[in-house]
């Protein structure tokens, strides 16, 4: 078979060897533009100049292209489903304890903190993080409460937790940032588990 009449390899079309790097820059431009919610794997496509099937090919969900391009350290989406199916009475301590391992691992910190700074006082960043957090963590965990106040739950849960990091590894405050993740687990929990069922 001459190579004029090859079948193409599904979503990897000749000669667009630095695809995956305009989809990132793409997805830069279309969150920063539009937002979370409002930017589509098929605008991202288009504007890189690409199928929409190479996006996915390169980086599955919306959730993946979205932590590529902006460098969120942790993967709520597909961690926390997880957590809240474990015993309920354990969710607050869970949910506390896998993000303070996860900050305590260098390189997710550093990217961490880089994250949480630049959200604080960025008009760009902070909506896009909002958006992303609202859609991948917020509504996980108020659709696993069977409550009228779900949503107010949710939002009072990432407070701690947002909180909490910045206290810890962005202000850096000694007694916070001195104290052991079993410390902050047994400290805090209570409080996110309050928040979500009492």
């Amino acid at each position: 078979m001459t190579e004029h009449t090859s079948p193409k390899r599904r979503g990897r079309p000749r000669g667009v060897s630095d695809a995956r790097e305009r989809i990132i820059a793409a997805a830069v431009d279309e969150f920063g533009e539009h937002g979370y919610e409002a930017a589509t794997i098929r605008l991202i496509a288009a504007r890189a100049g690409v199928d929409s099937a190479l996006v996915h090919h390169y980086f599955g969900t919306k959730a993946d292209l979205f932590a590529e391009a902006v460098g969120i350290p942790l993967r709520p989406d597909i961690d926390v489903p997880g957590i809240l199916a474990g015993p309920r009475d354990e969710i607050g301590e869970r949910l506390i304890r896998y993000v303070l391992q996860g900050f305590e691992q260098p390189e997710i910190r550093r990217r961490g903190v880089m994250l949480l700074r630049t959200a604080i006082g960025s008009k760009l960043t902070t909506p896009l993080l909002v958006g992303f957090l609202s859609r991948e963590l917020l509504s996980r965990v108020a659709k696993s409460l069977d409550v009228d106040d779900a949503e107010l739950r949710a939002s009072l849960v990432a407070s701690q937790i947002a909180g909490l990091l910045i206290a810890r590894y962005v202000l850096r405050l000694p007694a916070l940032a001195g104290a052991s993740v079993d410390e902050l687990v047994a400290r805090v929990g209570p409080t996110v588990q309050r928040y979500l069922f009492d």
